[in-house]
């Protein structure tokens, strides 16, 4: 018999298998590896909880955290908010089945409850369990108490969806009452500044060598020497004015060759000259100008003046007896009511000797010199202006009503919209293309406000269509008054930043990130702190006391008066301290250098001051 030849395979099956066994066991090992360790980590798990926003004891940082409170599932604020929203369905519907013990006994809980919420929303600070345990509890024990009586659940689903519905309904009304609070507020005039124009225009009729200035400005060439750079600045603000002409001054490698055209209205004339009469802003001129003193704009020549003369009219006779309420909305609304917003297309009128000129709003802040734009190419248009249309709100369908034929067969509603705010002018190319006359036929064509809303960019985008050349993006940033994600490094790298918005850097409403000045509400803190405790109203026995507190809040510390955030360059943003001291009745005047404010530059018109 043949003996059978050697088997070569089965060793390598051997390892095979051996080597099988090994994958699995290391499979495994790893296997509880992971699991012990996710154990491990579900063991330590927290409910997560919100970090806590800093706050001044300010009741609108405290409402801002209690709203994130109530978004994060796991917080108490949010399973007692459930809890009582819930309760509250069934009030309704225990009073509807006359069971008012216990309809009483869940109002009693949600009074509870609402009060706990409120208090958090008041401290800014979270619910702690030891707090919401009994109330959650109590609500719980209640609603299932309500749930034992089996109510109808047909009716029970009527009842709920009506409250929901109610709830919607109060959300709206609360999201309309906010925005109509948000404009006013973003109108307002903050107290402090209030007085402070109010010093400002008695000082006017106090002093008349300030007249005597101002007579004396008034026949300088300067304001009509086309070979320096004229900018204008129509606005009712001091303190926002002075920003804009003391940054562009501040970064201009020339300042003496810059004149300023400043417009206001009559009530804030005498401050406004005031302020540029006492203060030198590097050598640079700054003429103040009424609007009042136009003569030529009236109703006869312009039809914005003839629509709110008719307005006027139309509310003091007939308002109420009408049911076409467009010229109410008109008359009502901020930004078609300031003619200060509309002088910009009268600008060739206001100063005809002059042939190129920058505009600027009120809420800017220049960051570089501005000179190199008189030197701009517009290639023969008449504005210059940075585009707005990398977003799709920004299109021209967005301003204007295309349905009206008038606009849409002339304009392409996807034509790229612009941004007032920084802008030049060729004022030459303006009067040959005649802008202001296309201004004014689309102002009457808007007389019942058909082909646009509000505002003054509706009516530039028509009145410019054709003849408006892009600039660089880095000319002119938007945004910082709504736009809290815009990039650090655009803001860094921008000529201009514009806080066009609600959240005006001189409002509290602003976005702290980008708030220019951080020493804005210390500065604040310490008038208010001397007019809290009337040390320097009538009282004049209390001025060693005046003194130490401004000497230790203003003082006190090596932190700079004036502290402009890193995003930004170190510009004067305050008005002059000398001011806001005397706003509250304190007697300043300059003296040698005793406290020195480098940061203030061109704000002061001294840099020192003392108390007497």
């Amino acid at each position: 018999m043949r003996r059978r030849g050697p088997e070569f395979r089965r060793p390598a099956r051997r390892r095979l298998s051996y080597w099988i066994c090994s994958l699995l066991g290391i499979s495994i090992a790893a296997g509880f590896v992971l699991f012990f360790f996710q154990h491990h980590h579900q063991d330590r798990f927290r409910p997560p909880v919100w970090e806590k926003i800093p706050t001044d004891g300010n009741n609108y940082h405290g409402t801002i955290y209690l709203m994130q409170e109530l978004l994060n599932s796991t917080s108490f604020s949010r399973q007692l908010a459930d809890q009582v929203t819930l309760a509250k369905a069934y009030v309704i519907i225990a009073k509807d089945h006359n069971n008012l013990q216990l309809a009483w006994e869940l109002r009693s809980q949600i009074r509870n409850g609402q009060g706990l919420l409120s208090q958090a929303a008041v401290m800014g600070k979270p619910i702690t369990r030891e707090k919401a345990h009994p109330i959650v509890s109590q609500l719980a024990q209640l609603i299932y108490k309500a749930q034992d009586f089996h109510y109808d659940i047909a009716t029970t689903i009527a009842k709920l969806k009506s409250h929901t519905l109610a709830l919607e309904e109060h959300a709206h009304a609360a999201t309309v009452r906010s925005a109509k609070f948000g404009e006013l507020a973003t109108k307002a005039m903050p107290k402090n500044l209030h007085c402070f124009n109010i010093k400002l225009t008695e000082e006017w009729f106090r002093n008349p060598s300030l007249r005597k200035l101002s007579e004396e400005g008034r026949n300088s060439p300067r304001p009509v020497d086309n070979n320096l750079y004229h900018l204008y600045i129509f606005s009712d603000n001091v303190l926002a004015t002075s920003v804009v002409v003391n940054s562009t001054a501040s970064n201009a490698d020339h300042p003496q060759q810059l004149v300023f055209h400043v417009v206001t209205d009559k009530v804030n004339y005498w401050a406004m000259t005031t302020w540029f009469l006492r203060n030198n802003f590097r050598g640079c001129t700054v003429k103040v100008l009424s609007m009042e003193e136009l003569s030529w704009l009236n109703a006869s020549s312009s039809p914005l003046i003839k629509q709110l003369v008719h307005a006027e009219t139309w509310a003091y006779n007939i308002a109420g007896s009408s049911k076409d309420q467009s010229s109410e909305t008109k008359l009502k609304d901020p930004n078609f009511a300031s003619l200060l917003n509309h002088l910009r297309f009268y600008i060739p009128q206001i100063q005809p000797q002059l042939e190129k000129v920058v505009f600027l709003d009120d809420d800017v802040v220049v960051q570089k010199d501005l000179t190199p734009l008189f030197s701009v190419e517009l290639h023969g248009n008449v504005i210059g202006a940075v585009e707005t249309c990398l977003e799709a709100f920004h299109r021209f369908y967005k301003y204007l009503n295309f349905s009206n034929p008038v606009i849409s067969s002339r304009f392409d509603p996807q034509a790229c919209g612009w941004a007032f705010g920084m802008n030049i002018f060729d004022l030459v190319a303006w009067k040959k293309a005649n802008i202001t006359d296309k201004y004014h036929y689309w102002q009457e064509q808007n007389a019942d406000q058909i082909v646009w809303k509000t505002g003054t960019l509706a009516p530039g985008l028509l009145a410019f269509y054709g003849v408006m050349e892009p600039l660089d993006r880095r000319w002119h940033v938007l945004g910082l008054g709504y736009d809290s994600d815009i990039d650090d490094r655009l803001i860094k790298s921008a000529a201009v930043v514009h806080f066009n918005g609600k959240m005006k850097p001189w409002l509290k409403l602003a976005i702290s990130r980008i708030k220019i000045c951080k020493c804005c509400s210390k500065l604040f803190r310490i008038t208010t702190i001397i007019h809290e405790k009337r040390l320097c109203c009538a009282n004049r026995t209390k001025k060693k006391e005046c003194l130490f507190i401004m000497k230790q809040q203003l003082l006190g510390d090596k932190t700079p008066l004036i502290d402009y955030s890193h995003h930004l360059n170190h510009h004067v943003f305050l008005p002059d301290v000398l001011h806001l001291i005397q706003m509250f009745g304190l007697n300043v005047y300059a003296k040698a250098p005793q406290f020195q404010f480098d940061q203030c530059s061109g704000a002061m018109s001294a840099s020192m001051c003392s108390l007497s």
